[in-house]
């Protein structure tokens, strides 16, 4: 009625697939072991856990060749405004967008400029090895960009007035 199996609790796991001495299936486990361990390290990678997705920058401004101490700069992105007096260093947050910086000083015209962002060559390597996903997450935090380390704003004296005192020659009426 019954029909006995014979073998043992090896012969059972090997019949299954797992920890097996059978020359296919054990290339078989390893193969999966090696996608496994290659699949978790490409995601490892990732630029949002290896840089985040904020950045320290540096900003000074130069007037006439010379280090201008004192001006108070914004910085402005679609992620945030952030300020700082320079020279000084601020956090922003990473993005594809430019970072627009104005900084003013007393005595000077406004410094205006638009630094743009690079793309990191990590996140080209996280298309190959992480796919899609981990890319497409990376681009919209922000974390697959980079800004300049320091940023340099030039700004000019701004002109001083013409004199407007000029002798009243007109003749008083009567």
């Amino acid at each position: 009625m019954f029909k006995e199996r014979s073998g043992s609790v090896a012969d059972f796991g090997r019949s299954q697939g797992l920890f097996t001495k059978n020359g296919n299936r054990l290339i078989m486990n390893r193969s999966a072991l090696l996608a496994f361990s290659a699949a978790t390290l490409a995601l490892s990678g990732c630029a949002s856990i290896v840089d985040g997705t904020s950045q320290t920058l540096s900003v000074k401004t130069v007037a006439n060749g010379q280090t201008l101490p004192g001006a108070q700069c914004a910085l402005k992105s679609n992620k945030g405004t952030w300020f700082v007096n320079t020279p000084g260093t601020v956090t922003v947050h990473r993005g594809y967008d430019a970072l627009n910086v104005k900084c003013t000083h007393a005595g000077y015209s406004p410094g205006v400029l638009a630094v743009k962002s690079s793309t990191k060559g990590m996140a080209f390597g996280n298309i190959l090895f992480g796919g899609l996903i981990g890319a497409g997450v990376d681009m919209s935090d922000g974390a697959a960009y980079n800004y300049p380390n320091l940023i340099t704003v030039p700004m000019q004296p701004t002109p001083a007035p013409a004199s407007t005192t000029q002798a009243n020659t007109s003749q008083p009426t009567s």
